[in-house]
């Protein structure tokens, strides 16, 4: 990806992809609008969608980070943004749920052991669906607040704990849980799982019934007395919380690419429907009010999009992002819930209504001002790393 200057059109493109990349958005692009937009209401009504899911594996979307040795398609910070977008613009539950396994897989395939690489990144590149676990009932934002405990008896780690939240909780094959090894140092006593999802004493407890994103899974996780051996341990005692916080800067990326894609699916049905629609001898577009609306979501919108693409860069050159993405998330989250209250303002009435999809936008956005870092949260962080250079 390249800086390069455009003269036949008389702009700067700051952003060029590879034929690889241009070639897999090709490929999302047109099953997102083949297989998962149609459902995206439905899902909406009736929850996670299987025989979908089985689609999405059999065509290869699950790996298109992982390297091909594992049997993934190659790519990185930048493609996985690609594709999530245009996941998004047809289904921003499916978007995420992609987010949260690759997530997972992020993380094995960065912390993990040559025998674990090889034990699990090739499932999750063909048949797995992977989950991250560390929020818990009273430790959200406070990671260093969690219960969860993992003591190691002389031959295994005993696990005990429940986890709250937690995206493809209960469709999942392997779990990275997060649990305390010593209580006396914080975060820094926090590490790391892999619990497969059939491990004696692990269970699935409550189901959520979202707002919104209500196409994908999130349930409550429980931890009975499970028992794991010493290969179960991710990375080195004591780095669940680095881990963590590593791996939370590239899923802002991702969680980014859907909020970006959703205010494109929310902008596309404003502008239609401004165009058509008529009020007072006119289109509605021709209306200053409306033209500002729609305005603002292109503006937003392109910050949006040049904002992440630079993100995503820097990721994949392997320079620190933390700032970067969690300015990113802030915005792109804030953009994304003004673009669907603009897009319902502009359809009015009928944008209240469920026969429209723009309420649903509106309800699915939500979630990104409170995952995977809440916006006030972030301001803390970005506040805090601006004071202290």
């Amino acid at each position: 990806m390249i800086a390069d200057l455009n003269k036949n059109k008389g702009c700067i493109m700051l952003f060029e992809f590879t034929d690889e990349q241009k070639m897999i958005q090709k490929m999302v692009k047109e099953f997102t609008k083949n297989e998962i937009k149609p459902l995206d209401m439905e899902m909406d009504r009736n929850g996670f969608n299987d025989e979908l899911w089985k689609k999405i594996k059999e065509n290869g979307l699950l790996g298109i980070p992982l390297p091909e040795e594992y049997g993934g398609a190659g790519g990185n910070a930048v493609t996985g943004a690609l594709a999530l977008r245009e996941i998004s613009r047809g289904s921003a539950s499916v978007a995420v749920t992609l987010d949260a396994h690759w997530l997972a897989t992020d993380i094995v395939f960065h912390h993990g052991t040559r025998e674990q690489k090889e034990k699990y990144l090739h499932k999750a590149s063909e048949d797995s669906i992977f989950a991250f676990a560390l929020t818990e009932p009273s430790a959200g934002s406070d990671a260093a607040g969690i219960q969860s405990s993992a003591e190691f008896d002389g031959t295994h780690w005993v696990l005990n704990g429940t986890k709250a939240w937690i995206t493809n909780g209960g469709i999942s094959d392997l779990y990275i849980i997060l649990a305390k090894t010593d209580e006396k140092k914080s975060t820094k006593g926090i590490s790391a799982f892999l619990v497969e999802a059939e491990t004696p004493g692990f269970s699935v407890g409550k189901k959520e019934d979202k707002m919104g994103i209500r196409g994908s899974m999130t349930s409550e996780l429980i931890m009975n007395n499970i028992k794991l051996t010493k290969e179960s341990l991710l990375g080195k005692v004591g780095d669940g919380f680095k881990i963590a916080m590593m791996a939370l800067d590239g899923a802002r990326i991702s969680i980014s690419a859907i909020a970006l894609g959703l205010s494109e699916a929310a902008r596309e049905i404003a502008v239609d429907y401004a165009i058509q629609r008529t009020a007072f001898g006119r289109p509605i577009a021709q209306h200053q009010s409306v033209q500002n609306m729609i305005a603002n979501m292109d503006i937003g919108i392109r910050n949006t999009e040049l904002m992440m693409f630079d993100t995503a860069r820097m990721k994949d050159l392997e320079k620190r992002h933390t700032k970067e993405a969690a300015m990113l998330k802030i915005y792109s989250s804030e953009t994304t819930m003004q673009t669907c209250k603009d897009a319902i303002q502009i359809l009015g009435g009928n944008g209240y209504s469920r026969d429209y999809h723009v309420e649903r936008y509106l309800r699915d956005a939500k979630i990104f001002e409170i995952g995977e870092g809440t916006s006030e949260i972030l301001r803390m962080l970005v506040g805090s790393m601006s004071l202290n250079k």
